[in-house]
């Protein structure tokens, strides 16, 4: 029985291999990884890179309940666009109209107030998985050359040069943009 395990285990001295006999313990020695003990590391790891993937893509949608003033990410529904629109004068497009969306999200509203009424409109938006599908949905909706996208921090963004200021913002932050609003 030592030979045995002296033969499987070129690891251990024989002092090693005579003690653990004396002890009456036997060594065993592993042998090449069971396909079962792979294919769980290899489960264990892709699981782990998914759960990172996902925390990545999903902390901007997250991270503005971490703020000062929390403004989720909510799409404008199509009765929200038509009274922004409606509340656009489209005389005022030949004057160099422009338009301003905080927290544009996925950039509906300034997509359709460049289509509705050809004038100039821009998104200021944090989170950048929305302000890259944003420049995208202006790409494919022909609008391209007259939006654009910026992620910014409304705060930090100067916004004095708009004629139209929209948001959908939350009651506890109305003040501070009011100032803003005031101040630009």
């Amino acid at each position: 029985d030592i030979n045995r395990n002296r033969s499987l285990s070129s690891k251990m001295s024989t002092n090693e291999l005579n003690a653990l006999e004396a002890l009456g313990q036997t060594t065993k020695v592993a042998g090449p990884a069971s396909p079962k003990s792979i294919s769980g590391k290899i489960l264990i790891g892709v699981t782990g890179g998914i759960a990172v993937g996902l925390s990545i893509v999903c902390f901007p949608f997250v991270a503005p309940a971490l703020r000062k003033h929390c403004l989720p990410y909510v799409p404008a529904t199509s009765r929200q666009i038509e009274n922004v629109l409606t509340s656009v004068r489209m005389g005022d497009a030949a004057r160099g109209n422009r338009l301003l969306d905080i927290g544009s999200g996925d950039g509906r509203i300034v997509i359709a107030a460049a289509k509705a009424h050809r004038m100039e409109a821009h998104g200021v938006e944090l989170n950048p998985w929305l302000v890259y599908y944003s420049r995208l949905a202006a790409l494919s909706g022909g609008v391209f050359g007259q939006t654009r996208f910026f992620r910014k921090d409304l705060w930090k963004y100067d916004i004095s040069g708009y004629n139209n200021i929209v948001i959908f913002g939350v009651e506890q932050m109305m003040a501070d943009l009011e100032t803003k609003i005031k101040a630009e």
